[in-house]
Parts: structure tokens; C-alpha cells; sequence
């Protein structure tokens, strides 16, 4: 990695401002974590610099309140949620203090901050409380970085995002780093785009095909094969003339599904679609479904919900014998139960390849719920924690919140 990682920081009595992703679900009260997921992706930045005995300053955003102070988004809940999973952490001998402010800059911010002893940590209220946030106001950013003598982005999941409290602070810092979790992101995705072993396979999958032309584009360069899946298959297949039904298309993108197929091609690289598929009339549990081959014409009144059986097979025979696996998006409707099994079965095979020495990556809410939900997450070499952000790095795009950090 070519920017400064937190290991390079002096880290003992200095204060630390870490930019996290606490952007976590609570439920219907705004008082509980329903998800304490990217809370615990953190906890190594977090136990690391506690321990080299940092002056600790967390903040992040949650949710969309617009600008303005919103009860049901206050990461409270978040702080006691993050000071139970350090006092339930073994390795973390001793007891580690986590505050909260209820704000994240001004007086009672610069109070507690001056207060702030080694080895102990403060969670500052949600920076979107402030509309100056997201405009990467200048004033707002200095005034962030006046909390700290040194600045540290582990929140991967906004690094696409140029606010102030991943870019504009950098500005007003002595020096800036990667959290741990920050360098593994880069280190397994740039490693995936720019030194991958091979044969290199990916896997794309979700609604759209207009949401992934910049990553289909990006990867034609680089993979071996490309396996398409989920409801952007079908805009492939309008564009060769067959009959979809009530299938999603996008009609607009079937010249670029033609000529991205011509592009694989040229590149000697093996585009695969569907060759069977799931068929409902609508997404609903109790769904009557057929399963049918994609050369035959789907009838009017049914859709394409899932990859089939045969599809399954056909992409599990180039997921084997893959020695890089990057998969983002889902197969099907995964949320509905009989329009899951397609990315369910994905992700068994991922995983499988993953134990025979391929490195896998998945990114994208619904491919990483489905390897959550399998129970398969921990054979997966590498889950993004950015979907926005693993996105727009697959398509080649550069990062304002890593761009920003010091350079080694």
C-alpha cells in the first residue's frame, strides 16, 4: 500500500481522530444496534491504537438526518454497544474506557477531548448532524481537525465520498493514515485488479446492468471469465432477441449489453450467462415456479427470478478453478425464499473454492447477507465492507478518502 498505515503513526499519548463506518441499523426506537457488524470490522483499528496508548476520538455518520440534529440517528446506542464488545474482548486485559459526546465539534467536544487520558476512547454524536459534513465545508473540517495531532480513515465503506471528515480534515493534520481495516480492503481489491492470480473469475450479479457497466468494463481487462447472474441477465437476453416475459430490461442499455459481449470477446474472455432459470409470475413466498431453459421463450405472464440448477453447474466448473473469485450481487430475488437458492449455491461454491487456495472477495449488500445468512462468511478470504465504495474501486475509480491520506 502506498499511504501511511496507523502502524506508522506515533500513536502513545497523541490524540487520534478515527473517521469509522458506525452507519449500523437500530431498530424502530433508535436505542438498540440491531447489526453490530461494522461495528466489530473495526474493533482491530480501534484495540490497536487503545493499546499503543492513543487519546482515541471516533467519529462517524448514521443514517441521513439532512443536516440537522435527529434523535432516532444518534450513535449513543452505538457507544454502548462498541464499550460492551471491548469488556467482552479477551484480549483487551484491562478496561478501556469508551465516551460519548453529544456533539462532534464545539465546546463540550474540545472539553472532553482536552479530558481524554491514554487508552481511552471518545465517540463523538453523528457528523451529519452538521450539513457542513457533507459539503466538506472547510471551517467545519479544521474545526474536526483541531480535536487531534494526527487523523485515521478505517471507514472504507464512505472512502467514495469527499466530506469532511474523509477528505477536508486531512487538509489541517500533521499526518494522515489507514486503519486496518482500510489497508486490508485495498490491500485484497488491489490485489484482485492489479496482481491477481489466475484464472481470475467474476461474478456479477444484482438489477441492473446500468449499476455495474463501469465494473463489467473495468474487469473485461483483466478476468478470465465473467459470470452474469440476477435480473441484469436479462437485458443480455432481450438484446440477442429472445422473448423475456415480464422479466426486468432495462431497454435502453441493450446496444451496450451488445457490445459489451462483443468487447468480452474480443478480449478472449468467456461471458457467461444463464442457461436455465427460475420463473414466477410474481415474488411472493408462496410463488407457483417453473424452471425452464433461457433459449426458450418465456411466457408473457412470467418473470426471471433466479439462476437455475444447470446454471449453477455450468458457473461452478469456472468458480473451481479459479484462483481469484470476485463476486458482487446476487443471483436472484435472494430476499424472497424460493428465488435465494441460485445465490445460496453460489456461495457454497465460492466458499469451497475458497478452501481449496482461491482468494475470494464479495462485495454488495445482498451477495455478502447471502454468505452471512449460509453461515459461510468466515470462508470467504476477504468481505467488503463498502458497497458504494468496493464498487467504484472495481470500476477503476479513484477514492477521495484514500487519495487524501498521506503518501508513504
Amino acid at each position: 500500500m502506498s499511504k501511511l498505515s496507523i502502524k506508522d503513526l506515533p500513536l502513545s499519548n497523541k490524540r487520534i481522530f478515527m473517521r469509522v463506518d458506525f452507519n449500523v441499523p437500530l431498530d424502530e426506537s433508535g436505542r438498540h444496534v440491531t447489526d453490530d457488524t461494522r461495528i466489530r470490522e473495526t474493533l482491530p483499528s480501534i484495540e490497536f491504537a487503545l493499546k499503543q496508548g492513543a487519546k482515541l476520538i471516533l467519529a462517524s455518520h448514521l443514517g441521513r438526518p439532512k443536516g440537522k440534529p435527529n434523535p432516532k440517528m444518534s450513535l449513543r446506542p452505538v457507544s454502548e454497544r462498541l464499550r460492551m464488545l471491548i469488556d467482552e474482548d479477551p484480549k483487551m486485559s484491562f478496561d478501556y474506557n469508551v465516551g460519548f459526546c453529544t456533539d462532534c465539534v464545539g465546546v463540550q467536544a474540545e472539553e472532553m477531548v482536552s479530558k481524554l487520558e491514554k487508552g481511552q476512547a471518545l465517540l463523538l454524536e453523528n457528523l451529519r448532524f452538521h450539513a457542513e459534513e457533507e459539503a466538506n465545508d472547510e471551517a467545519f473540517a479544521k474545526k474536526l481537525a483541531g480535536l487531534a495531532d494526527f487523523y485515521v480513515n478505517d471507514a472504507f465503506g464512505s472512502a467514495h465520498r469527499a466530506h469532511a471528515s474523509t477528505v477536508g480534515i486531512t487538509k489541517f493534520v500533521q499526518k494522515s493514515a489507514a486503519g486496518l481495516l482500510m489497508q486490508k480492503e485495498l490491500d485484497y481489491l488491489g490485489r484482485a485488479l492489479h496482481a491477481p492470480q489466475h484464472p481470475f473469475v467474476a461474478i456479477i450479479g444484482g438489477a441492473k446492468v446500468s449499476d455495474k457497466i463501469g465494473v463489467i468494463r473495468n474487469l473485461l481487462g483483466k478476468v478470465d471469465a465473467l459470470l452474469i447472474g440476477g435480473a441484469m441477465a436479462y437485458t443480455f437476453f432481450k438484446s440477442q432477441g429472445l422473448q423475456v416475459g415480464k422479466s426486468l430490461v432495462e431497454d435502453d442499455k441493450l446496444g451496450l449489453a451488445k457490445q459489451l459481449v462483443a468487447e468480452a470477446k474480443q478480449k478472449n474472455v468467456r461471458l457467461l450467462l444463464p442457461v436455465d432459470h427460475v420463473l414466477a409470475a410474481k415474488i411472493d413466498v408462496g410463488a407457483k415456479i417453473v424452471v425452464q431453459e433461457t433459449s426458450a421463450p418465456v411466457p408473457a405472464d412470467l418473470m426471471g427470478l433466479d439462476i437455475g440448477p444447470k446454471t449453477v453447474q455450468l458457473f461452478a466448473a469456472e468458480i473451481k478453478k479459479a484462483k481469484t473469485i470476485v463476486w458482487n450481487g446476487p443471483m436472484g430475488v435472494f430476499e424472497t425464499a424460493p428465488f435465494a437458492k441460485g445465490t445460496t449455491d453460489i456461495a457454497r461454491v465460492v466458499a469451497a473454492a475458497t478452501a481449496s487456495g482461491a482468494i475470494s472477495i464479495v462485495g454488495g449488500g445482498d451477495s455478502v447477507a447471502a454468505v452471512h445468512e449460509a453461515g459461510l462468511a468466515d470462508k470467504i478470504s476477504h468481505i467488503s465492507t463498502g458497497g458504494g465504495a468496493s464498487l467504484e474501486f472495481l470500476e477503476g475509480k479513484k477514492l477521495p478518502g484514500v487519495e487524501a491520506l498521506t503518501d508513504k
